[in-house]
């Protein structure tokens, strides 16, 4: 399958960064939002990212032009309708996404495919409110997407051989290394990694250590390139308690019950970098 038109629904962190992966590998993208402010402000994500690389020597200032040329940006849904390949990267809400597939399916040709971006959200749940679910897909991007080299390519119990195939082979072209996972809640990295942060939290809750030392000891002691608190700042706190919130009800599991003070920073509104303020402060 001939893939060039790429449609991104959610311009958010993580579709922002997945627009401009997929423009930088000359592909046309249309960059879907529900408002034209979230729509602006991830142009200007692009372009400071973009401004970066130019700096760096590894994209000229031309280059840059035409990658920013590749992307186009709508609130309708309409708008992807010539999409072959669709990537839903909205909020980790079952009902969201599952009210965001159905509208697309609506409104794209019979051969493209939709892929989401979910981080734990079941892809055979997500699938069973497609019509056609053996075109519809996990591709678990990471964040920060243009620097992340990993997607999970994740098969529902319904997705096709071909569809799982096309997808690897676009990750491939959009310059990361595809791993294929089964589906089960959290996949292989989140599945290890949220709830390491989630015991991080803990300990911090139960004053072991204060979170710069607790990073330290994992950085230092582990060969961890960042801390998990400041990884989790990273991620987002709300997008941690999410991921939690699905394993505890999915595994059906105490292990996975989500850090008090993780849920407490979250109803604060301090959710990390995005915020100015979660573990440590960015303002």
């Amino acid at each position: 399958m001939h893939i060039q038109h790429i449609g991104i629904i959610g311009a958010g962190q993580m579709g922002s960064g997945i627009a401009q992966i997929c423009a930088s590998a000359g592909l046309d993208v249309t960059l879907r939002d529900v408002s034209d402010e979230a729509l602006q402000r991830a142009l200007s994500v692009i372009s400071s990212g973009l401004d970066r690389a130019v700096k760096s020597g590894k994209i000229n200032a031309e280059q840059k032009a035409g990658i920013i040329g590749r992307i186009r940006t709508s609130t309708e849904i309409g708008a992807l309708a010539s999409s072959d390949f669709i990537i839903e990267a909205a909020t980790e809400q079952l009902e969201l996404k599952q009210r965001i597939l159905k509208e697309t399916e609506a409104v794209v040709k019979s051969s493209a495919i939709i892929a989401s971006n979910t981080s734990s959200v079941s892809i055979t749940k997500l699938g069973a409110s497609l019509t056609s679910p053996e075109r519809f897909v996990g591709m678990h991007f990471f964040n920060p997407v243009p620097v992340m080299s990993l997607v999970e390519v994740i098969r529902g119990i319904r997705t096709s051989d071909s569809t799982s195939d096309t997808t690897r082979m676009l990750a491939e072209k959009i310059g990361k290394t595809p791993i294929s996972v089964r589906n089960s809640p959290g996949f292989v990295v989140n599945r290890i990694l949220v709830p390491m942060i989630n015991e991080a939290v803990f300990v911090l809750q139960d004053g072991l250590a204060t979170a710069e030392e607790i990073d330290a000891g994992m950085k230092l002691g582990a060969n961890h390139p960042i801390g998990p608190l400041a990884l989790a700042d990273l991620i987002g706190l709300d997008t941690c308690l999410t991921v939690m919130e699905v394993f505890y009800r999915d595994f059906n599991d105490p292990k996975y019950r989500p850090a008090p003070l993780l849920r407490e920073m979250v109803d604060a509104g301090t959710l990390g970098r995005k915020t100015g303020s979660g573990f440590y402060q960015y303002v």
